[in-house]
């Protein structure tokens, strides 16, 4: 194919393939779009078979990691944990809004990192919602707190985004390693995000809080949070023996499956739907044609932009570039095209495109799909985010936390090395 042609087709379909994914027209699932998308650059010869090949090879651990892990969180949720955590909230948070936020920080900071952003967005958001209710607080602070840690506090492990899997397959870390590079980072973005947040939401936040009536609180379900426990010990020994951390993954949601096929909680056909295929087709199809825009030439023009080195000069452009493409063309095309460039320099520079890719979309609705998610969710509760608040807030949070948690990334380098 003509060079000119197939770079002008591929980038086209790319920003067809996004904008579906934003608007979603007719309510369509995003691969609707996205899977014809991925076969018309193949079939015209934008990308060749070789070349899709690859990429659907290097995303297939990927996606395989992200459906047991959405399983995973769905039989959480099925086992009465996010129901639990919100009755806790609401029990321990009674009339003090302020102590109501921390909470939620702590909360979706932890289920961000384990059970992965989609858990915090989907199933926790709806929650929030209902204790914020319980308690007569006004929503927003907490609100805006689970969309916003939904991004920042999947820093920490590479099970915590589809953008920390892409990340953690090109740096070759080890689960620990990423862990430990990633937790000061990690820490730092949040403590920015909560302060913040604290000052911004002053007056929701002085608002007092009514006590919610009394009713027995639901017990912790202890088997799910022990086959959570077991699971993140999973990925931990899988990657140290050079095994797929899928795996891991894998025997936890089989574990919460099996008990709950036992007790008729669930069907096999609503396991099978907690995959969400449609969104791992979309995923697979969306990486074939964002390799289609890289090998028609967007790979040697951000050549010239990607910093060379380690340094923390460089640390900070890399960070700083990765976030303007992905509140550009969403943060997984942002990592899709970036990891290939600051691959082979090091494990430093991957670092850096994850935090810019992660802390970045916060500024913008499109920046990722689970701010997009996010937002359908607030308006099926009959509450909308107005766009001047939500950049407002993004413009003041997310270049103090991208440049801190850079900085604290280039000391973990040093401490820990790469």
């Amino acid at each position: 194919m003509n060079t000119s042609f197939a770079e002008a087709l591929s980038a086209g379909l790319l920003v067809v393939v996004l904008a579906c994914a934003v608007v979603r027209p007719w309510g369509w699932p995003e691969a609707v779009v996205a899977v014809p998308a991925a076969g018309l650059v193949i079939g015209t010869g934008a990308i060749s078979l070789a070349h899709a090949g690859a990429e659907a090879e290097r995303l297939g651990p990927v996606i395989g990691f992200l459906a047991a892990v959405l399983v995973l969180a769905q039989l959480c949720d099925d086992e009465g944990l996010f129901h639990a955590c919100g009755a806790w909230m609401a029990r321990t948070a009674v009339g003090r809004p302020r102590r109501l936020l921390v909470q939620v920080f702590a909360v979706a900071s932890v289920i961000t990192a384990v059970l992965s952003l989609d858990a915090t967005v989907v199933l926790l958001t709806p929650v929030v919602f209902a204790t914020a209710a319980r308690l007569g607080a006004r929503p927003k602070p907490h609100l805006y707190a689970c969309t916003h840690l939904s991004n920042t506090a999947s820093l920490l492990l590479p099970v915590s985004n589809l953008t920390n899997l892409l990340a953690f397959a090109a740096s070759e870390l080890s689960f620990t390693r990423f862990a430990a590079l990633m937790a000061l980072p990690w820490l730092t973005a949040i403590g920015v995000e909560y302060v913040v947040m604290r000052r911004f939401f002053a007056a929701d936040l002085d608002a007092g809080a009514q006590a919610p009536p009394g009713e027995v609180a639901p017990e912790m379900p202890l088997f799910a949070v022990v086959t959570v426990a077991c699971t993140l010990a999973g990925f931990v020994l899988t990657s140290a023996m050079g095994i797929n951390p899928a795996w891991a993954a894998l025997a936890g949601a089989l574990a919460l499956a099996a008990r709950a096929l036992a007790q008729r909680r669930t069907t096999p056909g609503a396991i099978v739907r907690a995959a969400a295929w449609p969104f791992l087709a979309f995923v697979l199809a969306l990486g074939i044609v964002v390799r289609a825009v890289v090998d028609n030439g967007l790979a040697s023009a951000l050549a010239h932009l990607v910093p060379l080195g380690s340094g923390l000069p460089a640390l900070l452009g890399i960070a700083a570039l990765a976030a303007v493409l992905a509140n550009v063309i969403n943060n997984l095309p942002a990592t899709l095209v970036l990891l290939p460039l600051t691959a082979p320099v090091g494990s430093g520079p991957v670092l850096a495109v994850l935090l810019g890719v992660n802390i970045g979309p916060n500024l913008t609705y499109a920046g990722s799909l689970a701010t997009l998610l996010w937002r359908r969710i607030v308006r099926e509760h009959d509450t909308d985010v107005a766009l001047g608040e939500f950049t407002r807030l993004g413009l003041l949070v997310v270049p103090a936390a991208l440049a801190l948690a850079v900085v604290a990334l280039w000391g973990s380098l040093q401490l820990v090395g790469g």
